[in-house]
């Protein structure tokens, strides 16, 4: 519930924002709905109002979002039936109930991926449509702390996960190396460089 609470609000301000780049309040609604992914919304909310066409927004949200792809291959075998069957089930995969979810020996709690995922997705097209049909009265986000909550949310499901030496070692090898490569790399490309660290941490982990 906690990570319900603040997707609503990141979805409210995602919403805002979509609304003074120009997008309708259908528009605004949708593209949470179906995407539901805060930082490839945001990306791709990024370079719309930079001027950047769909093409490149859609790149960088897809770079974004190609982490999942790592996830859902370290979900898949806590997964019952075939291809099709695992894949709608995926569907529930969002960054805080895969780390929730996971039981830290490999393995998934498929019912609780789903459980905590339900609730974040009601909250994050409520959120949206609360800040797309009323985002005109709130102003600017950023008026009201709202751009450090996005920030915080990643920070909190990292710290959990930093149970020992080595992911704290993976975790601040990953944080500067996405450090170094924001001024310089497109949207999407630090995150994916720094979650290669975690395969330094993979190889040093005792069997």
């Amino acid at each position: 519930m906690p990570f319900a609470l603040v997707g609503f609000v990141l979805s409210l301000s995602f919403a805002v924002l979509a609304r003074q780049a120009g997008f309708s309040v259908a528009q605004a609604i949708v593209t949470s709905v179906i995407v539901f992914a805060g930082s490839a919304q945001f990306a791709m909310l990024s370079v719309v109002a930079g001027g950047g066409g769909v093409p490149a927004a859609l790149a960088a949200s897809g770079l974004m979002n190609s982490r999942f792809l790592a996830m859902g291959i370290a979900l898949a075998p806590s997964l019952p039936g075939g291809p099709m069957k695992r894949a709608a089930q995926g569907q529930a995969v969002v960054d805080a109930s895969w780390a929730i979810a996971n039981r830290g020996d490999g393995t998934f709690d498929r019912w609780l991926l789903f459980g905590t995922t339900a609730p974040q997705y009601l909250t994050w097209t409520l959120g949206s449509a609360v800040g797309a049909v009323f985002g005109e009265a709130l102003g600017d986000p950023d008026r009201l702390g709202l751009d450090a909550i996005y920030p915080t949310f990643f920070l909190a499901l990292l710290i959990a996960e930093m149970r020992d030496r080595t992911t704290r070692w993976v975790g601040v090898g990953g944080g500067l190396l996405a450090l170094a490569l924001v001024p310089v790399a497109p949207p999407g490309v630090p995150v994916l460089a720094a979650s290669a660290v975690a395969l330094v941490g993979l190889a040093r982990r005792p069997a």
